[in-house]
């Protein structure tokens, strides 16, 4: 693990080779809620042993730093830009999960040219409605989204006591102690509570609505890039079948990949899927090899 200062506090992150010279192509791992990059360490293997791979701990999460930040989407995306530029990562490829892989998206849209190719799963592919969450999942999120969200989150500590397990259909309880390390004070866990509270849903928050819609229509206008949506057997709300089928045909030079049955932390569940269809989809599109010098 290595740490970089970015603006105000630092990041923390994942590196496989540190020596790669300036030729090599990246891949950047970037995590969601309530994770850290270390969902990623059963991924990263399969495509560690010929690139430079790399996973950051968004600001606040992981062992990242925690300053008085407000955590909403916007600040996360300015700690993760400084993160990308203190790196010098150019020509990189992204892969997200949940936030993640929204993030990465919106990063994409906003550095059109230094992007190779974009992989996502389990993320917010286009703002959504209430009407298309689960009936049991809407009502948890309109509680997190209320005042009881505080008790739930910032008390109850829920998003690792309750929700993550819930999602995975496997949580061994070392990665459970892992993912709680960080997080053992209410103030601590403010990150987890401001998530929900972002969610893109009946057009609230609009700026991040706002921002969706920016990176969907890089997304649909990008056929230079290709990109990859993962999908899961039986996928409700983010990755319905329904949201699948329209990544597909909204986005440019888009491929899908069912990869078996798991929960919405997919990298807890299938890691090895996961790798081998990254990986397959980096060496079919030449991904790594080093940009031509014109």
């Amino acid at each position: 693990m290595a740490t970089i200062d970015v603006l105000d506090s630092f990041l923390n992150y994942t590196d496989t080779d540190t020596d790669t010279g300036s030729g090599t192509i990246p891949v950047v791992f970037l995590h969601g809620n309530p994770t850290s990059s270390y969902i990623w360490r059963n991924v990263i293997p399969h495509v560690s042993g010929e690139t430079r791979a790399l996973a950051p701990d968004l600001i606040g999460m992981g062992a990242s730093g925690k300053p008085d930040s407000d955590y909403r989407f916007t600040d996360h995306a300015r700690y993760l830009d400084a993160w990308f530029d203190a790196l010098g990562l150019d020509e990189v490829v992204l892969v997200g999960h949940d936030w993640g892989g929204a993030l990465g998206m919106d990063w994409a849209a906003r550095h059109p040219g230094r992007v190779r190719g974009i992989a996502v799963m389990e993320t917010f592919l286009r703002p959504m409605l209430w009407s298309e969450m689960p009936p049991q999942g809407a009502e948890l999120f309109r509680r997190f989204r209320s005042p009881e969200g505080e008790e739930m989150v910032l008390e109850r500590n829920m998003f690792i006591e309750f929700n993550l397990p819930a999602s995975t259909r496997s949580l061994s309880l070392s990665a459970l102690e892992e993912y709680r390390k960080p997080y053992p004070t209410p103030e601590s866990r403010k990150p987890m509570l401001v998530w929900p509270r972002e969610f893109p849903f009946d057009g609230e928050p609009a700026d991040v609505v706002a921002v969706i819609e920016n990176y969907d229509r890089w997304m649909a206008e990008t056929p230079e890039v290709p990109k990859l949506v993962l999908g899961v057997e039986a996928g409700v709300g983010l990755g319905s079948p329904e949201m699948i089928e329209w990544a597909a045909k909204t986005f440019a030079a888009a491929e899908t990949v069912n990869i078996g049955p798991a929960g919405h932390h997919c990298p807890e569940d299938q890691p090895d899927a996961i790798g081998a269809a990254v990986a397959d989809w980096i060496h079919r599109h030449a991904l790594l090899s080093t940009p031509a010098v014109a």
